[in-house]
């Protein structure tokens, strides 16, 4: 036996003072097979040792929530005895080491997240962060990332339908790569976890176990170093068209009553997916690890309960399914061997010829895993010192250029085109508007979805920030006629030893909560990425937001480009002209200083469902929310793929042209109506006490503000797509 030393259990990931907890657990020194088990267990990837008791304040419940966190996804209800069930992972670490194998492989893990609950995968989704354009490794790591999204997504035939692509110095030394699926299920036929029964059969399905991806959830759960190469053999190796097996097969047999609990084995392998499914029904589980199928020679217990090979699942059958369950697994040409069976020991214990390697209490790896009250440091405020009289004068035409052909505002159309979008032929919006749009099949509602993420407002003020950026993706499900329902977060975050990292989580999910229960918009699933950082540099705070929406008619689905010549503008919302933190600052003078605009979570509100109340009543010709970049680039966006622009009068309170057209003030949509809706839209505008503008109207052709620019819109259209073109 290899003697456990210090270096050994730093190896593992784990504290000196987290191992002298699990002697006392075990009452004994642990083997070099059961130390790595409590590193898988106890890693922050698996435990949420620093956030589980912040994450605990969150709103998890409401009307529609049939499952919140703890289960493999989130499920909601969307009437009619259609369940949606969604998640968002983070497979950041691994996709900065090796980016194809590591984006392919968060697609594949998240998908059997939703298809593992039973439910069919209809959509999905991505938040992809990378480093700044002219840094030597982004280019390979954007083409890396983009294609294994692409590459497993189009092959498992899941349509990809919205995402976001971002670039910032931030992240360039540790990408973030989130990945989100969505499903679609029937009510009554939602799988769980939770193990029940005695001596039932555990069986292993799908790929053969190889040495891919040992330590991989340890991995991702410490910051990089310099020896981000050598961490290369902790990547999994990913095979969509297995994954296709395996999810068919899965479907098949849900069919009927066969499965007691189901378990896909993500982070820790056969060691997470064996714990989780034991400890949750509060059994014993024995493991037979000679009927492990591996595909390499002479695999070790260690290896064969630490790796983490893909397209892999773990299923507790009922007595006497599992000769019908094989035979659908021989059908689908998969791996079906039975290793296994549950216990009333409490333990897991780990057998190898016809010895006892392992056993473990499973209260030690599960609820008597550490939880860290760490301390944390609220965000100081800091005034801005930005005197905006003495900027360098720019026209605001040149502004508006200069903006829509960054790398962060133009056209992703060279991202978005290597994605299969409309495969399956449900997709009613893709990628490009506020959020999709997918149709559940063959009937007339469907779901609207849209990922979002604001890391420069979450670093300035953490609180505020985490509030804006579930109102932005509020506002995203409202913009296409959707009743926002309830989201999912990726919470990507530096290293929470560090009181200042720590203090911007907490603050951040405070955010988060207010805005959350105030809009009724509950929590139902997540993930937390800690240690996000290379040679104790950390990424700024980047909360990924993932909403879903229902509407209801799908005839009454909204999309922002402009539809007709003539049509009144109106501004729903209050413009204060809020500059600091705003896009034009950045862009224009390469300022990022001061507070993030203001949250008033009351006109949020307020505004939106005012907004959806318009559409519902079929008053409205177009939408868009107004978010980074303010109002002229919302204009823009409208204008450009369409065939009109707008002509936008000089507005008569706020003088500073540039704080009216380039703030980026909250709560505030660009509604198209028609002339004669005109009259009935303000009366509910009133009605509710929204503050609205009539700000101009569509014209053919040209994008024009008033005695400062005018440009055809197809101009505007070859302005934003020509960066991508160059890089």
């Amino acid at each position: 036996m290899k003697t456990i030393t210090k270096k050994v259990i730093e190896q593992h990931g784990l504290k000196l003072e987290e191992y002298s907890t699990i002697k006392k657990l075990l009452k004994r020194e642990p083997n070099l097979l059961e130390l790595g088990i409590f590193s898988a267990m106890w890693n922050e990837h698996c435990s949420y040792k620093s956030s589980r008791k912040h994450l605990k304040n969150l709103p998890t419940k409401g009307k529609q929530v049939i499952q919140g966190p703890g289960e493999n996804a989130g499920v909601i209800d969307i009437g009619d005895e259609d369940a949606i069930i969604f998640k968002i992972e983070s497979h950041n670490h691994p996709s900065y080491i090796e980016p194809y194998q590591g984006a392919a492989t968060g697609v594949g893990g998240i998908l059997r997240d939703v298809f593992t609950m039973g439910a069919r995968p209809i959509a999905l989704l991505n938040s992809i962060h990378f480093g700044s354009p002219d840094h030597f490794k982004t280019r390979s790591l954007l083409n890396g990332v983009v294609s294994g999204i692409g590459g497993y997504g189009n092959c498992i035939g899941i349509p990809t339908v919205a995402g976001e692509t971002k670039f910032n110095s931030t992240y360039n030394e540790n990408i973030l790569v989130n990945a989100m699926a969505i499903g679609h299920a029937k009510k009554n036929k939602i799988f769980y976890s939770k193990a029940k029964g005695l001596n039932k059969s555990v069986v292993y399905v799908g790929s053969k176990t190889g040495r891919d991806g040992i330590h991989g959830a340890s991995m991702a759960s410490a910051e990089f170093d310099d020896d981000s190469e050598e961490k290369k053999p902790t990547v999994q190796v990913g095979d969509p068209f297995t994954e296709k097996l395996l999810m068919e097969a899965c479907l098949e047999l849900m069919k009927d009553n066969s499965i007691i609990s189901i378990q896909d084995m993500g982070a820790a392998g056969l060691t997470s997916s064996s714990v989780e499914m034991a400890s949750k029904g509060e059994l014993g589980i024995e493991l037979n690890l000679d009927k492990v199928p591996c595909r390499e020679e002479n695999m070790t217990p260690y290896e064969m309960m630490l790796s983490e090979s893909q397209e892999r699942m773990l299923i507790i059958l009922e007595d006497g399914k599992e000769q019908h369950a094989k035979k659908i697994f021989n059908k689908w040409d998969l791996d079906f061997v039975i290793i296994g069976k549950t216990t009333d020991t409490n333990k897991l214990t780990l057998k190898y010829n016809n010895k006892i390697e392992g056993e473990i209490p499973l209260d030690a790896l599960a609820s008597k895993a550490p939880i860290y009250d760490r301390k944390w440091v609220k965000k100081k405020l800091t005034k801005s010192k930005i005197d905006l009289k003495k900027l360098k004068k720019i026209k605001i035409e040149d502004a508006l250029i200069k903006i829509l052909s960054s790398a962060n505002h133009s056209n992703k159309n060279w991202i978005t085109s290597q994605y299969d979008q409309m495969v399956m032929c449900d997709t009613a919006q893709k990628s490009g508007a506020d959020a999709a749009i997918i149709r559940i099949h063959k009937k007339e509602k469907a779901i609207a979805v849209s990922v979002d993420s604001s890391s420069n407002y979450c670093k300035s003020h953490p609180l505020t920030g985490g509030k804006q950026i579930v109102c932005e993706n509020w506002r995203n499900l409202i913009s296409v006629g959707a009743k926002p329902i309830a989201i999912t977060n990726c919470l990507n975050f530096g290293n929470p030893e560090d009181p200042k990292i720590m203090g911007e989580f907490v603050e951040c999910l405070a955010g988060i909560k207010e805005s959350c229960e105030f809009l009724n918009y509950p929590v139902v699933s997540g993930n937390v990425s800690f240690y996000n950082g290379t040679n104790k540099k950390n990424i700024s705070p980047t909360p990924v937001i993932g909403g879903v929406g229902l509407i209801s008619k799908l005839k009454r689905s909204m999309n922002h480009q402009l539809k007709k010549n003539d049509s009144v503008l109106l501004l729903i919302g209050k413009t204060f002209g809020h500059l600091e933190q705003s896009i034009f600052l950045e862009e224009i003078h390469s300022i990022l200083e001061g507070q993030p605009p203001e949250i008033n979570l009351i006109n949020e509100k307020n505004n939106g469902e005012s907004v959806l109340e318009i559409i519902n009543k079929d008053l409205v010709n177009s939408v868009h929310d107004i978010s980074s970049g303010g109002l002229i680039i919302t204009l823009a966006e409208m204008s450009m793929g369409s065939n009109y622009g707008v002509r936008i009068d000089k507005p008569k309170k706020l003088t500073d042209l540039f704080k009216y057209f380039f703030g980026e003030d909250q709560g505030r949509y660009v509604l198209e109506i028609d002339r004669n809706n005109l009259k009935k839209v303000e009366n509910i505008l009133k009605n509710n006490n929204v503050f609205y503008e009539n700000i101009g109207f569509t014209q053919k052709d040209y994008f024009e503000i008033q005695k400062e620019l005018k440009i055809d819109i197809k101009e505007l259209y070859k302005i934003n797509n020509q960066w991508y073109n160059n890089y």
